[in-house]
């Protein structure tokens, strides 16, 4: 399978990749199965990389069904989209989502092209080749960076990304809350946070197949950055500012522990408590 783009005439050809933030040009009208969540922000950049039609993972829904609520928005442009069951597959991992994914949600455009809740991944995706290009581009998205809370001489600012896709050299030292799911992108342990931060909040996305939601929490803990993740019935996955005005700890690394912070605590909770380990 390849992420080169398809020649006159022929069909799309089929792209695995682990996250959309990895999108290239290359991918250009391809269908894309990939091991992200379905969320806005995740249709945004699909959108925006101009594939053909894209396989997400569900996330578990969660909060106001955020982890496939992205179908709608592709629908909207005349996109197709579908997405896999969490428990199906490892979120972050196209090639366990190809592999093993069931489809749990489908948006209009791909139900025209044949694809159903229950099928496997595979011949949903050879379906999704059929798909129309999309008929328009996406509309803006709102900004995916706010900073939640000013620094202070007692703590460092708080910042919100509704994708790990747009964290910033600079954003080293800070509090991040972010609203990508807490897996690592092929299971690589060099996606787990490209800077060192002071601590660092994900969204579970129901956990799901083999703990995969919560992947990145041991390797930040063996950095020594404090993280957890969010339940994702408490918050919007993909949207950071949901995860700090509501969201609640489901789980923590050690590092975290050692700070004090605990399952079921409030996210503005633990980042407004000094970072001190016991």
């Amino acid at each position: 399978m390849s992420g080169d783009p398809p020649r006159t005439g022929r069909a799309p050809e089929i792209a695995l990749v682990d996250s959309v933030t990895a999108l290239e040009p290359r991918h250009r009208d391809a269908v894309v199965v990939t091991g992200s969540h379905g969320a806005g922000i995740a249709a945004y950049l699909a959108a925006t990389a101009g594939v053909r039609a894209v396989v997400f993972n569900d996330a578990g829904g969660g909060l106001d069904n955020a982890g496939f609520g992205g179908l709608a928005l592709l629908d909207s442009i005349g996109m197709a989209a579908a997405t896999v069951s969490h428990l199906s597959a490892r979120i972050a991992d196209a090639q366990d989502t190809f592999a093993s994914g069931v489809i749990s949600h489908v948006n209009r455009v791909a139900a025209s092209c044949g694809v159903r809740e229950g099928m496997r991944c595979p011949p949903a995706t050879l379906a999704l080749r059929r798909a129309p290009p999309a008929t328009k581009a996406p509309p803006p998205y709102p900004e995916a960076r706010v900073r939640l809370r000013r620094s202070t001489t007692a703590f460092p600012a708080v910042w919100g990304v509704d994708s790990i896709g747009q964290v910033r050299p600079s954003d080293a030292g800070r509090l991040l809350v972010i609203g990508s799911h807490g897996g690592l992108h092929g299971g690589r342990i060099d996606s787990a946070l490209p800077v060192d931060a002071t601590a660092a909040i994900f969204h579970d996305a129901g956990v799901g197949k083999d703990g995969a939601g919560l992947g990145r929490l041991p390797v930040l803990a063996a950095r020594g950055i404090p993280a957890a993740c969010v339940d994702l019935w408490s918050a919007r996955i993909g949207d950071s500012r949901s995860m700090w005005e509501t969201g609640r700890l489901s789980a923590v690394n050690t590092v975290g522990l050692a700070c004090g912070w605990e399952v079921g605590e409030r996210v503005r909770d633990v980042l407004s408590r000094a970072i001190q380990r016991r």
